[in-house]
């Protein structure tokens, strides 16, 4: 296997070689600098800006302005094994599913009021694949101030910035509405609490938060603690260009960069857990700290009988770079995750720490510009508890020339895998393969 892991990262990286090597589609691209999500094209009714939607109502008090997003998934996991044994020696099962869901839906109403720097962003949010699971349905938003360019104050249901696929981009990426494996395993995810980003200096962005815990979804108010002591900061450099396509931080090259676009970046989450923080099993998908092998680090008599983590305290850092030119792009990530300071009922722990790392690395090509995209990537987790990993290729159809609609062919392989549910395509400790197709629309 490892044999094969090496094969496979060779041939994005060689890949990826060819493709930069000369191909050019520059009588079709598109300016690089398009517009932010914060900018509107016109004051009209009716008018249209990408990633803010249609304007809908116009008046001297303030605006609306409305989004949705939604897509259809056939999902095939039948190629998966049976079973899966954990380092502990615990055997389960692996519900293998085959079936046709509209997967999401997403409507968001956003705008101005009284002030054209005071904005908000209201949204729903259906996990349809969770029907009849709590939280199923999530209602949220988000209220900002801007400032100056430095300076935007934020408050709300706000992503943690730990990861670039966590930096507000979705559904920018290569895959419909799904993270590679290590990403999803490692990276923080949404909670509410306030923050703040702007520039620092040209071509330097920042974000920063403090909130709740790593994720508030599936759990209400009464299981959080009272220590607010979850913080998570992001430092992105463009050197080349000054930006990085859509909201600075797309996967790949759909607008067609005719100058190398290239990114640094560089994440820092804290966070300390509490047990009665995290959703139970039949709670709505949540990013929960586990081990490598798919363990909840919280789940009783874990690391032996009677022992069970109450608190625990959560870093990682991760680093990114990119590079997009002519169509096409190379993107990597890599992450390294702390947990320790335990809080422990029952025996001791023989451990004070637990420490694992991991990458992902991405390769995509525009075959006909903004039209066809192949992409190949690849994911591995090194952890104390098993090394996972995963290699996927897929294909992206944009039928109309834009983002507003695409069709996603999409070949999947885990090892292992320490993360999955139902909103994902892979499953926990789920081996073999996977195939999804996905039709989008997000307008």
């Amino acid at each position: 296997m490892k044999n094969i892991r090496f094969f496979f990262f060779s041939v994005i990286c060689f890949t990826n070689s060819i493709l930069f090597s000369g191909i050019s589609y520059a009588q079709n691209a598109p300016s690089p600098h398009q517009k932010s999500a914060n900018e509107d094209s016109t004051d009209q009714a009716g008018s249209y800006t990408p990633m803010l939607g249609t304007k809908v109502a116009s008046t001297k008090f303030g605006d609306i302005n409305l989004r949705f997003y939604t897509y259809v998934r056939y999902l095939n996991q039948l190629g998966l094994e049976s079973e899966y044994t954990n380092s502990f020696g615990q055997t389960s099962s692996i519900k293998k599913r085959q079936d046709v869901q509209l997967q999401k839906a997403l409507i968001f109403f956003g705008g101005w009021f009284l002030d054209q720097k005071f904005r908000y962003l209201l949204y729903v949010w259906t996990n349809n694949t969770a029907q009849g699971q709590l939280a199923q349905v999530v209602v949220a938003g988000l209220v900002s101030y801007n400032f100056n360019k430095h300076f935007t104050l934020v408050g709300g249901t706000i992503a943690l910035p730990g990861a670039r696929s966590v930096e507000g981009q979705f559904p920018n990426w290569l895959s419909v509405d799904n993270r590679m494996i290590s990403d999803e395993f490692f990276r923080p995810s949404y909670t509410m609490g306030i923050g703040a980003k702007g520039k620092i200096i040209e071509n330097l962005d920042y974000q920063f938060m403090i909130g709740n815990n790593l994720s508030q979804l599936g759990i209400d108010a009464g299981q959080l603690d009272n220590s607010f002591n979850t913080v998570s900061l992001s430092l992105a450099y463009f050197p080349t260009t000054g930006e990085y396509g859509m909201m600075n931080s797309s996967y790949g090259d759909f607008e067609n960069h005719q100058a190398a676009a290239t990114r640094l970046a560089l994440h820092f989450t804290r966070s300390d857990e509490d047990r009665q923080g995290q959703p139970t099993n039949s709670a709505f998908d949540n990013v929960q700290i586990r081990l490598s092998d798919g363990s909840v680090i919280f789940a009783p008599d874990l690391f032996g009988t009677g022992t069970q983590i109450d608190k625990a305290r959560y870093q990682m850092t991760s680093f990114d770079a990119g590079f997009k030119y002519h169509g096409f792009a190379l993107e990597g990530e890599y992450y390294w995750r702390w947990i320790n300071n335990f809080r422990v009922a029952g025996p001791p722990l023989n451990f004070d720490q637990l420490f694992d790392n991991g990458f992902q690395l991405q390769a995509s090509g525009m075959l006909l510009p903004q039209y066809l995209q192949l992409y190949l990537a690849g994911s591995n987790i090194f952890g104390q508890y098993g090394d996972p990993w995963e290699l996927r290729a897929g294909l992206n159809w944009f039928p109309f020339n834009n983002k507003f609609a695409r069709f996603n062919a999409q070949y999947i392989y885990t090892d292992k895998s320490p993360v999955g549910g139902l909103a994902y395509p892979f499953t926990i400790g789920g081996t073999g393969s996977v195939y999804t197709v996905d039709f989008e629309i997000n307008f």
